[in-house]
């Protein structure tokens, strides 16, 4: 990004929009480029200050410039070269007079070496200026950088220097932060515990947390559960330990591309929710929920854009990291006809998620989950969109044996008196949720009656519960006819995923 700014700055464009909330490490960035030939002064407004040089101090101001107009009329008046940084222009951007000024500055700046940048952790830009001006995303600190701000807060503190593993794993706790927020966060670390060691990554990544809140889109999910916690789906698991190492540089350097993500299909309650949380146990990466529903936003224009490629750009900040989005099929259900009942808002939605899910190049794994197959688009279950579709299907007897070891385990030392075969054979149909409620039912019946539960209270439990398989089992066939030839079943065994009668 420094390079391409440097190349416009020289290459005469005249209006540049920088989008960023570091002010200062952007404004060193601009101060060294104008030191390149031609050499060219810099100049910062600011509705505060008006025109002032960079450098100097801000209560220096020698021209009449608080107002957006005035400060771009001065800027206009001006011949020798120079770079002119606006920041937290976007509330003014709309107006007539300012647009109509900026449109004017381009027109006179032709054949000068003269560029406005925009400076502004908003992008807005009005339809007016599109095609003239140059949009760019201003990079948080990579880990060069945060070096830079580890080792002097080490040297401030007179901390002794950690191990290289140590270091590493510090700066890449801190990645996905800006610079002011990993030297705050650094000092916070040396403040509580009196160093900065491994011991305390876990305060660094505190702030990661603090950074998912402050979005209010994405959600920060930490999860106990191991992957172990899910019965049955062998298959599905194989895939996900087989990966398990692949975003680390071993992988890269045998040459294995990084994983896209994945689609899990399936009867709801069978556990697609629960493998995607437990994938960031067994991976060691951090899981963030991209809630839909808070993306769309109809109090703006565009408001539902930016919300989405603001979340987006959060998740790329700190990567590696999984980005989980639950019933997408709900998510993404109307955008076909979202020009009636949105005014679009959800088709461009849905193709600005589309174009990053293909050109993204960060390490983030998106896994979504689906019930409704139906629903979906056409062109998001293409080829290339993620590295594998899985179906998971209501699971088989062994499997549903073993999700009633997983549950009575949790709740009780000591299972040897419950009859495992007998209770899958009875709740043939039932998906893993369905099966966990039948036992909750029946230990609220035996709590109530201030008694240990039994095999007869679950089967009791069983017998009145009727499964969603047979409420809604048209539905259940049609996701299974479609996933047959175009799904890999999450099961281990494959004609137990083809059976289509309970």
């Amino acid at each position: 990004m420094k390079e391409e700014l440097s190349i416009l700055v020289q290459a005469q464009y005249p209006l540049i929009y920088l989008v960023t909330s570091e002010e200062e490490r952007a404004e060193q960035t601009i101060a060294a480029i104008a030191q390149t030939k031609p050499q060219r002064r810099v100049f910062i407004w600011t509705v505060t200050h008006g025109i002032v040089e960079y450098g100097q101090p801000r209560n220096i101001t020698q021209h009449n410039t608080v107002s957006p107009e005035a400060a771009i009329e001065w800027v206009i008046r001006q011949r020798e070269p120079g770079l002119y940084v606006f920041k937290d222009l976007h509330p003014f951007v709309d107006s007539p007079a300012v647009t109509r000024w900026l449109r004017d500055a381009i027109a006179s700046f032709k054949e000068t070496s003269k560029t406005i940048i925009l400076m502004s952790p908003v992008q807005t830009v009005p339809i007016e200026l599109e095609k003239e001006v140059a949009v760019l995303d201003y990079p948080l600190p990579d880990m060069a950088e945060l070096n830079n701000v580890l080792t002097q807060q080490l040297e401030q503190n007179r901390v002794r220097r950690p191990t290289t593993e140590t270091r590493e794993k510090l700066l890449k706790a801190a990645l996905g932060l800006t610079k002011d927020e990993a030297e705050k966060v650094y000092r916070k670390a040396h403040v509580t515990a009196g160093r900065l060691t491994e011991a305390e990554v876990e305060i660094v990544l505190s702030e990661k947390k603090q950074l998912i809140r402050r979005n209010g889109i994405l959600e920060y999910i930490e999860e106990d559960e191991t992957l172990e916690s899910v019965g049955g789906l062998e298959e599905l698991k194989h895939w996900l330990r087989q990966r398990s190492n692949a975003f680390t540089e071993r992988a890269r350097e045998y040459g294995l591309p990084q994983p896209k993500g994945m689609l899990i299909l399936g009867v709801p309650g069978c556990g697609k929710s629960l493998i995607a949380k437990t994938t960031s146990r067994l991976w060691g990466l951090p899981l963030l929920r991209l809630d839909m529903g808070r993306v769309y936003d109809g109090s703006m224009v565009g408001r539902s854009e930016a919300n989405l490629r603001n979340a987006l750009k959060t998740a790329e900040s700190i990567s590696p990291t999984i980005l989980f989005i639950d019933e997408i099929d709900k998510a993404f259900a109307g955008s076909a006809g979202s020009a009636d009942s949105d005014g679009g808002t959800s088709s461009r939605i849905f193709g600005s998620f589309l174009t990053w899910m293909q050109e993204k190049t960060s390490p983030v794994f998106v896994m979504a989950t689906a019930n409704r197959v139906e629903r979906l688009p056409g062109e998001f279950l293409r080829k290339g969109r993620f590295d594998e579709i899985f179906f998971v299907d209501l699971p088989n007897a062994e499997e549903r044996k073993e999700i009633f070891r997983i549950h009575l385990t949790k709740r009780r030392r000591e299972i040897a008196r419950f009859d495992l075969d007998q209770l899958a054979n009875i709740c043939d149909g039932f998906s893993g949720a369905e099966i966990e409620q039948a036992l909750i039912a029946a230990m609220y019946e035996a709590f109530a009656q201030d008694r240990e539960f039994t095999q007869l209270d679950i089967i009791a439990a069983i017998k009145a519960t009727l499964p969603l398989s047979k409420t809604m089992s048209e539905q259940v066939t049609a996701l299974r006819d479609w996933a047959r030839q175009r799904a890999r079943p999450a099961a281990a065994s494959i004609a137990e995923y083809q059976r289509l009668e309970f």
